[in-house]
């Protein structure tokens, strides 16, 4: 997933799934992840639906056989997300992508291949519903894992790491990029290139620069859509993707692929959806100039003390793994860390229950290309057993259930009751909500570890 949107933006948008759950488990998202997993998981945690694959588009650029937009408001409650400013906007929708012609032709884009390129367009308004969708359920940060890191996946990443090995040394060499962590990212955007989407970039795009609350974000990826094609890296039959826009087997946003796509082979085009060559060197191109850091990994997993502050385990607040061991984390069976000077922080995903990590920069690389720490986590993990490494060694607290979204409302609304929270209730647990349970936690003499279990609701029902 190349990015995110407004917090999930460098590539807002592959919805489709390992991004999308992410992203909504443990940082709020809403219509945007560029990245996924395409139409596995439609409610996963506390974010956007993923877009469902869709068939090809039938005359005039709608999608034939897709499920209609359902006509109502927004869940977001924004202005542009009513019915009828949908209505008005999708009224205004020719006009709209008319109107960005003189931007196109600062861009380049030669008139006849903007006239080309969107005639016919019409707007897709399901895409509204998707974008401001609000799941009542959501799953467990281990379900998450158990679902995108299982025996089928890895054997199809060995198969792509053997079947790609020359690209891959190639690549190695030219970026110093982990080839595993980008094989991972290939088999959870898109279980390697079985799952990318299949909607039209263009026409996803248009509507989203046309109608709802991100117009000014996404006109930039619809007329970056329009300079790719112009530019001829890609045909229109390979601009296919997810609703947000995002495409191919690492799912690139517009604005992403200009910034980060190369031509691997010297074939004159930068081609990441056909062409393994260009997917394999464009993604480790953009985790470099994101700041990866060669021949390092992106974290271990660690002991947590009991007793241990869990006020500590934010990611502000980084220390050398020394400092760490003097806190007593440590890893499992007391293996050495590589680099006791190395900066990490701790995280904590499922509180004092589950396993601790302590996450390095190569970590933080990895969630500027996803911002999402269990989408990250899972990369990280993902790779490691691609190279032949065992599972997590500590259990996760299975006996947990998930919050729904009316519960996980009602505890935002009992911690403003109690004084603990400032924000406005929505359902969504951002770092201002977890924040809020610690201090509530730490008022009552549990661990503050800011995990919203059952057990914390029912105190602060005062149960």
């Amino acid at each position: 997933m190349m990015q995110s949107m407004a917090g999930l933006a460098k590539r807002a948008g592959s919805l489709t799934g390992a991004t999308m759950i992410a992203a909504a488990l443990l940082c709020p998202v809403s219509a945007q992840a560029q990245n996924g997993l395409s139409n596995l998981f439609g409610g996963i945690f506390s974010g956007s639906n993923p877009a469902p694959s869709q068939p090809a588009p039938g005359p005039g650029g709608g999608q034939t056989g897709a499920q209609p937009w359902s006509g109502e408001d927004g869940a977001s409650g924004h202005p542009l997300m009513t019915a009828a400013a949908i209505r008005e906007a999708a009224a205004n929708f020719d006009a709209c992508v008319a109107g960005m012609r003189p931007d196109a032709a600062r861009r380049g884009i030669t008139q006849e291949n903007f006239q080309r390129f969107t005639a016919g367009l019409t707007p897709d308004l399901r895409i509204m519903d998707l974008m401001d969708s609000q799941p009542e359920f959501s799953k467990s940060i281990w379900d998450y894992l158990d679902i995108l890191v299982n025996d089928n996946r890895l054997a199809k990443g060995k198969d792509v790491l053997a079947t790609y090995k020359a690209q891959f040394d190639a690549t190695e060499k030219a970026y110093g990029v982990d080839r595993y962590i980008i094989a991972a990212i290939w088999g959870i955007e898109s279980n390697y290139s079985t799952q990318m989407g299949d909607r039209s970039v263009l026409q996803s795009t248009a509507t989203l620069a046309c109608v709802g609350r991100r117009q000014a974000y996404f006109k930039d990826e619809f007329l970056s859509a329009l300079e790719i094609l112009n530019r001829g890296d890609l045909r229109p039959e390979q601009l296919r993707g997810s609703w947000a826009g995002a495409f191919g087997p690492t799912q690139f946003m517009p604005t992403a692929f200009k910034r980060f796509a190369v031509d691997g082979d010297g074939d004159g085009r930068r081609d990441v959806v056909d062409n393994p060559t260009d997917l394999i060197a464009s993604t480790a191109n953009n985790l470099k100039k994101d700041g990866w850091q060669t021949g390092q990994t992106w974290g271990f997993e660690v002991v947590v003390p009991q007793g241990f502050n869990y006020m500590l385990a934010d990611r502000a607040k980084a220390m050398s793994i020394a400092q760490w061991e003097k806190l007593g984390l440590k890893r499992p069976a007391n293996q050495p860390f590589p680099h006791p000077a190395e900066k990490a922080y701790l995280l904590a995903p499922a509180g004092a229950q589950g396993p601790g990590f302590l996450m390095l920069q190569n970590f933080r690389v990895i969630m500027k290309y996803n911002p999402a720490e269990a989408y990250a986590l899972a990369i990280g993990h993902f790779a490691d057993r691609l190279r032949g490494g065992q599972p997590f060694v500590q259990s996760w607290p299975r006996q947990e259930r998930e919050l729904s979204r009316t519960e996980r409302l009602e505890l935002q609304q009992l911690l403003v009751q109690r004084g603990f929270y400032k924000g406005t209730p929505d359902g969504q647990f951002g770092g201002q909500t977890r924040e809020a349970l610690r201090s509530f936690q730490a008022s009552i003499g549990v661990p503050a570890d800011g995990f919203a279990s059952s057990d914390v609701l029912e105190r602060l029902r005062g149960r």
